[in-house]
């Protein structure tokens, strides 16, 4: 039989398809059996390993709510802050949530808000809010209810506090802490210039004029950190002082550093925030024109603070409500403003409360 000279168009592509698959089998086929075994489990030449690590649940809760700068805001809350009483006439955290709400450019603040949860009732309330939450687990504690001020509870929760804000440090994060039972009433990153200079910025009781720390009360409700080398130095010699300093809350044990020479051991640039702007119930500010917080220290229990917290949204909102109906009276209007009276703090501290 004669075979004929040419194949046909499609016996053509047939032997085409057969020499193709034939090839990928021998060179480009990583089931290639012609190669060493070696071979086949070790990456191309000139191929980058790119490694994938797992993040935890706080890396993920502070890239969420960072800043581009790698800032962000935290505060804590426990049960006790996030639960009505029957004698209340709302809850803590509803009260420092509103304040960003009537604020005066502080309501994007809220995008950057991280809310660190000791207990699964504030955790649940905290992720109901659509807020971004991170549960603080603390084994053999019970960090739920209310603690008195000074009690001992109250000194575990504000050293476990301490820890993990050394944590938040290391981590490559800087943050403005604040205690919710402070109102921000304007924006405070405007005032505190994020990009400064100064490593700790933190907040008093009572403002002297001085900048030097041992003319200044410290509260650490209220702080800007920079995460560097010094400051979590700072935080690690800060908590590596816990068990030595019985009967003092951490607070103290901050400012006895402080006043002993770390700031120049350090070689940190510590700046205290002047109560006309950064005010609270131990010193109000006078110049309602230009605060920024009012935080409730010098008072007890959360009941008291809630009541007089109130007050001071509705005195805010009152001034406000003025200055806008009377813009031309502005300056009067400011100039005659006065705070209500804190009368539930200051009968916390009564024996009967």
């Amino acid at each position: 039989m004669e075979h004929p000279n040419n194949l046909s168009p499609g016996t053509s592509a047939i032997v085409f398809l057969l020499c193709a698959g034939f090839l990928y089998i021998c060179v480009w086929s990583p089931s290639n059996p012609f190669l060493p075994y070696n071979e086949l489990n070790s990456p191309p030449k000139n191929f980058t390993v790119v490694k994938f690590l797992a993040k935890d649940e706080l890396a993920l809760a502070l890239e969420g709510a960072s800043m581009p700068n790698n800032t962000v805001i935290i505060a804590v809350v426990n049960r006790a802050y996030v639960e009505q009483t029957v004698d209340a006439e709302t809850t803590m955290l509803d009260l420092f949530l509103e304040s960003f709400w009537l604020g005066e450019d502080t309501r994007p603040l809220l995008d950057h808000l991280l809310l660190v949860t000791m207990d699964q009732t504030a955790h649940d309330r905290c992720m109901f809010k659509r807020l971004h939450c991170y549960r603080l687990v603390t084994d053999g504690v019970d960090l739920a209810e209310e603690k008195v001020y000074m009690s001992r509870d109250f000194i575990k929760m504000m050293w476990r506090r301490t820890l993990f804000l050394l944590d938040v440090l290391k981590r490559g994060y800087s943050f403005v802490f604040t205690d919710t039972d402070i109102m921000w009433l304007r924006n405070p990153l405007l005032k505190l210039s994020l990009n400064g200079t100064e490593d700790l910025r933190i907040s008093v009781d009572k403002f002297f004029g001085d900048p030097r720390p041992d003319h200044n009360l410290i509260n650490t409700g209220f702080y800007h950190i920079k995460s560097n080398n010094k400051t979590i130095a700072l935080f690690d010699k800060w908590y590596s002082l816990k068990d030595n300093s019985t009967g003092k809350k951490e607070q103290d044990v901050l400012l006895d550093l402080l006043r002993h020479g770390i700031i120049t051991e350090f070689d940190l640039r510590v700046r205290f925030l002047e109560t006309r702007h950064f005010s609270g119930f131990c010193e109000d500010s006078r110049d309602v024109g230009v605060v920024i917080t009012v935080h409730a220290n010098c008072c007890r229990h959360i009941n008291a603070k809630v009541r007089d917290l109130t007050a001071v949204l509705r005195d805010w909102k009152r001034y406000k409500a003025a200055v806008t109906k009377y813009p031309k009276a502005a300056r009067n209007i400011t100039s005659s403003f006065s705070w209500s009276p804190h009368d539930g703090c200051w009968n916390s501290w009564k024996p009967h409360h």
